[in-house]
């Protein structure tokens, strides 16, 4: 998900009669995040990044592959990871754990991936209705928001029919 200083306006609630008003920053800076999550379980791995590239996209399968623990017996747990096509996950430069299979979604299909349903609770949680002088500053509240989600959370929003059927 990229997002960025120029802020997103939201509602709320004010007195009858009155119009509050909310700050909104004209600067353009983008941060992005590398997110991952389980629906079944809210499990969830993220990074946050100034840009996105290859190097990252390695660094972050490197965590959900680490992040996976063994069943009881000690076999190892094999991560689906949908994706759009983006050229950062097509690339042959990247290096896919063994415990990692990329399931590549049609294009122009992202309601089909679950994380993208995150994406606006994680701007309306800590991106809205606020100034951030820094792409420092940006970084940090898109990782507090993301910080801010629980695993019910992730389950209740993630969750599609199309991959319970495919359980």
């Amino acid at each position: 998900m990229r997002f960025g200083q120029h802020g997103v306006l939201t509602h709320g609630w004010a007195k009858r009669g009155t119009r509050p008003t909310a700050a909104k920053q004209m600067e353009y800076d983008w941060a992005y995040v590398f997110g991952a999550v389980c629906p079944a379980t809210g499990e969830s791995s993220a990074m946050i990044a100034p840009t996105v590239n290859i190097g990252l996209m390695n660094q972050h399968l490197r965590w959900i592959s680490e992040s996976v623990r063994a069943t009881p017996a000690g076999e190892i747990v094999q991560v689906i990871l949908i994706l759009d096509n983006a050229g950062w996950h097509r690339s042959p430069k990247v290096v896919w754990p063994k415990n990692i299979t990329p399931h590549f979604l049609p294009p122009y299909s992202p309601e089909l991936n679950p994380v993208e349903r995150l994406w606006p609770r994680v701007r309306l949680n800590g991106l809205s209705n606020s100034i951030l002088p820094s792409g420092e500053l940006l970084q940090d509240r898109g990782a507090e928001a993301w910080n801010r989600l629980i695993p019910a959370d992730i389950k209740s929003i993630c969750r599609v029919a199309w991959l319970e059927r495919g359980n």
